[in-house]
């Protein structure tokens, strides 16, 4: 049956066993059954920011094989410019035991290898050309795809029911600059509200609104098929706003026979 258990701590009652591990189980109980269902990636939080030569990932959860790990303070990262694509991923430990603790422990690393083994997770890749400066602060939506010298996370991998999804933050770009051109089309503004309004649109609802949106047959689509055609959906959600733009500035006349 369902219960909810909480000891007291009363003066003069003795102190048990059971109380305290009560205390210590119920937030990683919850926790994982709150996740259960979702895939590996990110949880929340584990955003990028660039300070001068260091990359400052925030505090955060992932989820990697069932398990949850945090990072309770920001973690920061030396980085050189070479050229070539590097990605930042997370590297997961084998379990290490000791007399009171079971570690599940990870490594933070930039590497040139584009190959994800079983073990990493990618949080987000960049190409830095020599003497230019990293930044991740986007302009527009399409910059998520600019391929020199912006943080990237097309490819990153967030965490979804069952499956990986897309990072929020460019879909949050998408529908923001989507509703500014005031589309008409009815999936285009249930699916912009629907992204500014929840944590994580789950991968299902992406493939099902750029399909049914563009009329293709119904397929899944990879990170950089999604950008790909989402971009098609602003620029022609661009052109129909000056269209309409056009024809209201125009003079109405009437023409009498």
């Amino acid at each position: 049956m369902f219960a909810n258990q909480y000891p007291h701590f009363h003066k003069g009652r003795i102190l048990k066993r059971e109380m305290l591990e009560n205390l210590r189980d119920y937030p990683r109980d919850f926790l994982d059954l709150y996740f259960q269902d979702y895939s590996n990636g990110i949880i929340a939080g584990v955003h990028i920011i660039v300070a001068d030569t260091r990359l400052i990932i925030t505090k955060g959860i992932i989820k990697h094989k069932g398990r949850l790990y945090m990072l309770d303070s920001s973690y920061e990262l030396p980085y050189e410019a070479t050229g070539s694509e590097t990605i930042l991923k997370v590297r997961f430990a084998e379990e290490a035991n000791d007399l009171d603790f079971s570690n599940y422990r990870t490594e933070i690393v930039l590497d040139d290898s584009l190959e994800l083994a079983h073990n990493e997770l990618e949080l987000a890749r960049f190409k830095l050309k020599l003497g230019a400066k990293l930044r991740s602060q986007h302009t527009d939506f399409f910059d998520f795809a600019t391929e020199y010298n912006t943080v990237n996370y097309l490819h990153c991998q967030y965490a979804g029911l069952e499956k990986s999804t897309y990072h929020p933050l460019i879909l949050q770009y998408f529908s923001r600059e989507l509703l500014k051109n005031r589309p008409t089309n009815p999936y285009d503004i249930a699916f912009a509200l629907e992204c500014l309004n929840q944590e994580r649109v789950q991968r299902d609802v992406i493939d099902f609104y750029i399909c049914n949106r563009l009329e293709l047959d119904y397929q899944s689509l990879s990170n950089s098929q999604i950008h790909k055609y989402l971009n098609r959906i602003l620029l022609e959600s661009k052109g129909s706003s000056r269209m309409k733009g056009v024809g209201q500035g125009r003079p109405k006349r009437m023409i009498v026979d």
